[in-house]
């Protein structure tokens, strides 16, 4: 892939103290990397996003994101050339071990392989998950605990396709792939490609969520944000097979009570949850189960 001749930045103001938030927002925006500056009182973030998308998009992106969030504001947006930042921004992506199988290793890392472990190949580009974000880990970790071989997936939002490419490696038969923006289907093949993954085990699909899927899967998975994993979650059930699982990922340590209360809507009980810092994720089944926790 080509490295651009610049990046567009937007900048995010909150309050004192807010570090981890503010990074974790532009890590959800699509963000390939950020810089705080501490001011009296608050907080600056800039963030930075590739220009293969136009700046308007990824305003929007931000905006959507930092909405639930009071106090958290847009100040300042614009552009910053290409002065060999690329070899930094390299940097910023070492192999990242999640869980206790898996490596998340950006292409230019290949060869460099720790034994032990199974890769997951992602281009840092401008689609969701890779990898970095403790959402992904939290989904990644869950899955590790919950796919089988053969298995049938569903990967809601899919962003980068790690989550596809991890459901493979673990043995998963097949994979649907959705998500609403129809611009990640480029990044999510060349992950794929690069994962030695045939375009055949992978069904990627444009649409809202899991509309217009029928038959029957073993497991949903879905690192998205907590409005439509709720949404998902009385459509779930006619999708999974007796004893199905789903993996939830992409929730605040704050939405936890809610969504616990909102999972047996869909028959589901929980059975294994994960936090990672303020990030929170959870396995469940159609089956009753004992709920097992995970640091």
């Amino acid at each position: 892939m080509s490295v651009e001749g610049f990046w567009w930045y937007i900048t995010l103001e909150g309050q004192d103290g807010n570090e981890e938030d503010l990074s974790a927002l532009a890590d959800l925006s699509g963000s390939i990397g950020s810089e705080i500056k501490e001011l009296p009182g608050r907080i600056a973030l800039k963030a930075y996003f590739r220009s293969t998308r136009d700046l308007g998009f990824w305003i929007g992106r931000v905006q959507d994101v930092i909405s639930p969030w009071p106090g958290v504001r847009i100040v300042d947006m614009g552009r910053i050339e290409n002065r060999q930042w690329h070899t930094a921004w390299k940097d910023a992506f070492p192999p990242l071990g999640v869980g206790s199988r898996f490596v998340v290793m950006a292409p230019w890392h290949k060869g460099k392989e720790p034994e032990g472990r199974t890769p997951l190949y992602i281009y840092p580009g401008s689609a969701f998950g890779t990898g970095y974000h403790e959402s992904t880990q939290i989904a990644l970790e869950l899955l590790e605990h919950t796919v089988k071989p053969g298995m049938k997936v569903i990967d809601v939002g899919t962003g980068s396709g790690i989550l596809a490419v991890a459901s493979l490696r673990m043995g998963a038969s097949g994979v649907i792939a959705t998500d609403n923006d129809p611009a990640i289907i480029p990044e999510m093949r060349e992950n794929l490609r690069l994962n030695d993954i045939p375009d055949e085990a992978v069904d990627i699909r444009t649409g809202d969520l899991l509309e217009g899927i029928q038959g029957k899967v073993d497991l949903v998975c879905a690192n998205i944000v907590f409005d439509p994993l709720v949404s998902m979650i009385p459509v779930i059930p006619a999708l999974l097979t007796e004893g199905g699982l789903a993996v939830f990922s992409g929730l605040t340590l704050k939405e936890r009570d809610r969504f616990l209360e909102v999972l047996p809507s869909g028959g589901l009980a929980p059975t294994r949850e994960i936090r990672k810092g303020e990030w929170w994720g959870v396995a469940s089944s159609c089956k009753a189960g004992v709920i097992g926790t995970g640091e």
